[in-house]
């Protein structure tokens, strides 16, 4: 999902860089309030890898494209991690396949981070209690898991939507243009919501009994430690 270059004007993807610098700022510096900042960057360079490989194969769209994303898989393994990874993904794609551009490097990781972060919280409910009274552990962590994968690209859909009828030319048929970019994002988007939301529930199901640490940002130990939930 990436906004290609010219289609936004130069305040637009210049407050964006604001918006993407003020964000990984803050993602750095909550990293480093971690007891070893250093003991996550092999598994986010891990994934940021994964992302690179899965999103670089893209289905064109204008303004825009469809492929994996892997936001709520991101989000609910990296926690923090996952916004600088992203931009990090972004800008590769950006200068290897030109895939988005530099001039909208900061809007596409914007809206690609942002609800990476917001769905790893999400994510961290389902430590409550109220949850565990109701159902086993792993169906709370199958379904927070779904919602990671699933709600990560609504949002993202949400926010490209937004800032493409934000930017419309002035002169354009804004009530038709409006019903054509929503109907293009949410037919070619649906079934990717759908199948990440399946996706990140069945890889966080796995994870809760074989590796939970994983789902723990900033916790992991060794893969020796590793000790399966029960």
């Amino acid at each position: 999902m990436h906004i290609s270059e010219g289609y936004l004007p130069t305040a637009a993807w210049m407050g964006s860089y604001a918006v993407t610098g003020l964000t990984t700022w803050f993602s750095l510096r909550q990293i480093h309030k971690l007891p070893d900042p250093s003991a996550g960057v092999p598994k986010a360079a891990l994934l940021t890898a994964a992302f690179f490989i899965a999103s670089s194969i893209k289905i064109p769209l204008p303004p825009s494209s469809v492929h994996l994303l892997l936001y709520g898989l991101l989000g609910i393994t990296l926690g923090y991690y996952a916004f600088p990874a992203l931009l990090v993904g972004l800008f590769l794609q950006a200068v290897i396949f030109q895939h988005g551009g530099l001039t909208t490097l900061g809007i596409n990781a914007a809206i690609a981070g942002l609800p990476t972060l917001l769905f790893y919280h999400v994510f961290q409910l389902r430590h409550a209690r109220f949850w565990r009274h109701l159902f086993p552990r792993s169906i709370v962590t199958s379904g927070f898991g779904f919602l990671a994968g699933f709600g990560s690209i609504a949002l993202a859909v949400a926010l490209m939507y937004v800032v493409l009828i934000a930017t419309m030319p002035a002169g354009a048929n804004t009530t038709t243009e409006r019903a054509n970019i929503m109907s293009v994002l949410v037919a070619a988007h649906m079934p990717l919501m759908l199948l990440e939301g399946v996706f990140t529930a069945m890889v966080a199901s796995f994870l809760e009994r074989v590796y939970p640490s994983l789902l723990q940002p900033g916790r992991w130990g060794n893969i020796g430690d590793r000790q399966p939930s029960r």
